[in-house]
């Protein structure tokens, strides 16, 4: 696996120093979203509706566990770039240390969690009969993979703040690949189902936890771990700058099984298979979006390190801007072809093409705005403020309730596809303002600064 390492150099341009981030950033979440995507693909056609809801039920619960490894890898990580762009490499590998003893605390509490409360969260979202099952099926293979789950997130992430993005995309490469090979032998040849498509994705996350573990003991680390030490200090301060990431992805759990919940109350299992599929949809531009935000990053912690205040402007309107667009494009082919896109995950069953046709223009309309406010989020956290980004992350969550509450009530199932979107829109009212003033208020400071050091 090559890989050509990069810096952050000051004199080049502010957009070359974006796109070197962002494209090994962007490439790697989309394929480790392909995890995801292709267990869907080969459910739906192997297993039918009932198995895309099983897998839907199922998602919370190793969500929130993909969320604990996303928060180790952007808390760290923003540490990582913030002490490199300091000169402080001695705090730059107690990070790095550190973050590998949270991903072994966290994964042995998340097995346990599973062991002892997984199938109480299952039924909680309404899972009955064969939906129950395959869910079942699902997560109790995580009881002994969880910890593969968080490294998979966090190592990859740790590897691109280190200069290494392309050796980080890469690894995420070999394990989504070795998961559609492995999807297929186990899914579509053995006929295991469910249970076949969790031990296909543990084995491709347990192989990138080995070579990802394998990078910091090697010559091509910049940052070298002389000794596995734990510095709780900088512990708690990675994990209250990456929280932002875990609450949106608790967000997303918390979200997804509130719907399970009331598609089952208010709809059939039919309905779940629908939002599933939309899922699917709708996470292949949350993930763009999250790549570009976390091509963001690094630049930014580095700039904000090093003081460069005006080259953080520049940097954010530009992964904005792109987030933005990417978005209104994503909504516009949605809507255009439809049912190609849907048949990559159903075995031409006419009922769930007709609900997933349906939900898919009334839960995505408003899909840009996601990327925004989780770009948002991803800002303050890498300017230090982790205590906006997790307000951010909270209130995005929070939001949503008083929607999900009443619409359904009003309108039914359709109350249910469109308390999403519109919560959104109210959110961004808030966010908006709130992130302009932010960066507006450091170009100023920054500007003050120079006129005093002039003067």
């Amino acid at each position: 696996m090559q890989d050509n390492t990069i810096a952050i150099d000051s004199n080049e341009s502010i957009a070359r120093t974006f796109w070197r981030y962002a494209i090994p950033s962007i490439a790697a979440m989309v394929v480790n979203g392909l995890y995801q995507v292709i267990d869907g693909i080969f459910v739906g056609h192997y297993v039918g509706y009932e198995g895309l809801a099983g897998i839907n039920i199922a998602w919370p619960i190793i969500g929130i566990i993909a969320g604990l490894g996303i928060m180790i890898g952007m808390g760290a990580g923003s540490l990582l770039s913030i002490y490199r762009g300091e000169g402080n490499n001695a705090k730059a590998q107690q990070t790095l240390s550190s973050s590998l003893w949270l991903i072994a605390l966290f994964g042995a509490v998340s097995m346990l969690l599973i062991y002892y409360f997984g199938a109480a969260l299952l039924t909680a979202q309404g899972a009955i009969g064969n939906t129950l099952n395959f869910s079942l099926d699902y997560i109790n293979v995580f009881t002994w993979g969880a910890g593969f789950t968080i490294a998979a997130g966090a190592l990859p992430m740790l590897i691109r703040n280190d200069d290494s993005p392309n050796f980080a995309t890469g690894l995420m490469i070999l394990g989504a690949v070795m998961n559609i090979i492995l999807d297929y032998l186990f899914i579509g040849l053995f006929d295991l189902g469910l249970k076949g498509a969790a031990i296909a994705t543990v084995i491709s996350q347990l192989t990138v936890f080995i070579i990802g573990v394998g990078y910091f003991f090697s010559a091509r680390s910049q940052i070298k771990i002389n000794k596995l030490t734990f510095n709780f200090a900088i512990a708690s301060k990675a994990v209250t700058l990456g929280a932002s990431s875990l609450c949106m992805f608790l967000y997303f759990s918390f979200i997804v099984a509130l719907h399970n919940k009331l598609f089952m109350v208010y709809g059939t299992s039919v309905h779940v298979g629908a939002f599933a599929i939309i899922g699917y949809l709708g996470t292949m531009y949350y993930l763009v979006a999250e790549g570009i935000a976390g091509g963001m990053q690094p630049p930014v912690s580095y700039y904000f390190g090093s003081k460069q205040i005006d080259k953080i402007k520049a940097t954010v309107m530009l992964a904005l801007k792109i987030i933005l667009i990417s978005g209104v494009v994503s909504v516009a082919l949605l809507n255009m072809y439809p049912e190609t896109v849907i048949s990559l995950f159903s075995k031409n069953d006419p009922l769930l093409f007709a609900e997933t046709q349906k939900g898919l223009r009334l839960h995505l309309f408003a899909l840009y705005l996601d990327g925004f406010i989780f770009l948002a989020s991803v800002y303050f956290m890498a300017v230090n403020q982790g205590g906006k980004a997790l307000a951010i992350s909270v209130g995005n969550m929070l939001i949503q309730l008083p929607f999900l509450y009443f619409l359904p009530q009003w309108l039914g199932v359709d109350g249910i596809w469109l308390s999403v979107p519109i919560s959104n829109i109210v959110l961004t009212l808030i966010v908006a303002p709130l992130l302009w003033r932010d960066i507006q208020r450091s170009s100023q400071k920054h500007s003050e600064l120079i006129t005093n050091m002039a003067s």
